[in-house]
């Protein structure tokens, strides 16, 4: 299990634990945490759950795929760095602490 901190683009968090095997995305859904949509069930074919990861984990979570990658392309003001698709981060021991924000929309 992990602990996750949700951040509302108000500045709003929400820290919840997430149990391992989920996604970040199914963590937020599961918790009713505003700000991530998710329309696509996590089939990585929107970019409603984008998020912004904080900057000290970017480098710890596996790197995006091409999929990610182009569907990051549709998110609202995504940044090259540190901008995510939660339904394509899993939860595991590693990610215990893992603060994502939330933009100002989704789309």
């Amino acid at each position: 299990m992990a602990k996750i901190t949700y951040v509302e683009f108000s500045g709003k968090e929400h820290v919840v634990d997430v149990k391992n095997g989920l996604t970040v995305m199914e963590g937020a859904r599961d918790n009713g945490i505003p700000g991530i949509e998710a329309d696509c069930g996590g089939a990585c074919a929107c970019s409603t759950c984008h998020v912004y990861v904080d900057a000290a984990w970017v480098d710890k979570l596996p790197a995006k795929d091409g999929m990610e990658e182009d569907m990051l392309d549709f998110a609202y003001q995504p940044d090259p760095v540190r901008s995510r698709l939660t339904c394509q981060i899993k939860v595991t021991d590693a990610v215990d602490g893992l603060r994502v924000q939330m933009p100002e929309k989704q789309i």
